[in-house]
């Protein structure tokens, strides 16, 4: 895959991305309606899944993949591929909470002990999240990842 190639793919991910940061800022504005609220925890959730499933896909389309070294690519994405799933879940968790604490009465006070701890946790994690995935998003598009190159050779003998 070049270069020019992978631009559509990191505006789809900076895309959602920014819904997933713009729903993390906004969405408590729309607590009075549980369906609408439920609806934005969904497009969250999902949006999420996606990118780590485009980040998948990016890697299978790699030089590196496809020359078998598979390890390479988990080695220097693993903090990114862990820091997303735990974002995921946190995310799950918190909606979760959220929706069946509030359903029904959208005025109902959910703020105790444990739900703030989770709520911190979630919005901590997506500083991280953001950094590590946009990081990652602009490294794939190096063109080292799609072609056979030094850089690939020296990281492949230092393996071996």
């Amino acid at each position: 895959m070049r270069v020019s190639r992978y631009r559509p793919v990191v505006y789809l991910q900076l895309s959602l991305l920014f819904l997933d940061i713009f729903i993390n800022s906004f969405g408590d504005l729309f607590r009075a309606e549980d369906v609408i609220l439920l609806v934005l925890y969904i497009i969250q959730d999902v949006c999420i899944l996606f990118e780590l499933i485009v980040v998948f896909l990016v890697f299978f389309n790699t030089y590196i993949f496809q020359a078998g070294l598979v390890f390479l690519l988990i080695r220097k994405f693993k903090t990114t591929i862990i820091i997303t799933v735990l974002y995921l879940l946190l995310s799950l968790g918190l909606h979760v909470w959220t929706m069946t604490r509030k359903w029904g009465d959208p005025e109902k006070y959910t703020w105790q002990g444990g739900f703030q701890v989770l709520y911190v946790f979630q919005r901590l994690g997506s500083v991280f999240y953001y950094y590590y995935y946009k990081r990652t998003c602009l490294k794939l598009g190096d063109p080292r990842f799609y072609q056979e190159s030094e850089w690939l050779r020296r990281e492949f003998a230092r393996v071996h």
